[in-house]
């Protein structure tokens, strides 16, 4: 059993990374604002903007624990135009710092953290990315303060492996998170394709980027690593070839598409962690 902390475990994400964490035999402790929804996880009552409660909880919290074996960065205000601009960056990139520094200063070796589909460049329908299925290879293109500070975090992580070559730190770039709840909507997006275009019609189902989570933390390898977590398919009823002609004409593809096969690029995370999703909205 490890002993895992995850930041903003009570959010969409993080209650869905909680409990596959719980099913999966680890000792989870939710550090968040606001109490989670699993009464198997020890809830402490964070504010990660502070730099010595982020060391407090990851070192000790009195007799409910003395060790914390990887954290699961998920805390962050979650999306652009939540916050003003600078709000926005201010918070996440202080946070996911804080974060960072305590975990190195409790010894934590292994961080998991969210980074976002945004640095690949969206809204796609205002500037398309250079080829499709989109993926990690080329560089960066924040287009918000809300990626910008994702795109930085990046930096950083790689600035951490460098000063302690032994850190193991992954960060997974999610799509749109969606609970089962929300799959009444998709049904509407077909009736215009553009509706969705802004991230090549991707998303990630909660559940399936709880596995990406926990596959991450079982990486081991040490360095800095990022991964597009996408579900294997689309929102849409037409095929992919048929939207990246409509939508993106002349942008080139760089395979052959499966009828609704993800314009997100999922295979480096399929390659090296072995993830592959298992729900869809389709079922």
């Amino acid at each position: 059993m490890a002993r895992i902390a995850v930041t903003g475990g009570s959010g969409k994400l993080g209650r869905a990374v909680v409990k596959d964490l719980l099913d999966h035999g680890n000792d989870v402790v939710n550090l968040d604002l606001t109490p989670g929804n699993d009464p198997r996880a020890r809830w402490t009552k964070t504010d990660l903007s502070d730099f010595g409660q982020a060391v407090g909880v990851l070192t000790a919290v009195d007799d409910r624990y003395d060790k914390i074996d990887a954290v699961v960065h998920l805390a962050a205000i979650p999306a652009p135009g939540l916050l003003p601009n600078a709000a926005t960056f201010h918070n996440n990139i202080t946070v996911t710092y804080n974060v960072f520094a305590a975990a190195r200063t409790a010894g934590i070796k292994t961080i998991v953290w969210a980074s976002s589909e945004t640095v690949l460049g969206l809204p796609f329908d205002t500037t398309p990315p250079p080829y499709l299925p989109a993926d990690e290879e080329y560089p960066a293109r924040p287009n918000s303060s809300y990626s910008l500070a994702k795109h930085l975090e990046e930096q950083m992580a790689a600035q951490f492996c460098r000063w302690d070559p032994t850190l193991t730190m992954v960060g997974l770039r999610f799509s749109n998170v969606m609970d089962p709840d929300d799959y009444k909507t998709f049904p509407s997006y077909d009736a215009d394709p553009h509706s969705r275009s802004w991230n090549a019609w991707g998303y990630i189902d909660a559940r399936d980027g709880a596995q990406a989570v926990r596959r991450a933390l079982a990486y081991g390898e040490p360095g800095v690593e990022v991964f597009v977590i996408a579900n294997a398919d689309t929102v849409m009823s037409r095929s992919s070839a048929a939207l990246a002609a409509e939508v993106f004409p002349g942008l080139p593809v760089k395979k052959e598409l499966g009828e609704h096969e993800t314009l997100l690029s999922i295979d480096k995370a399929r390659r090296l962690l072995g993830y592959e999703p298992e729900f869809t909205w389709r079922s």
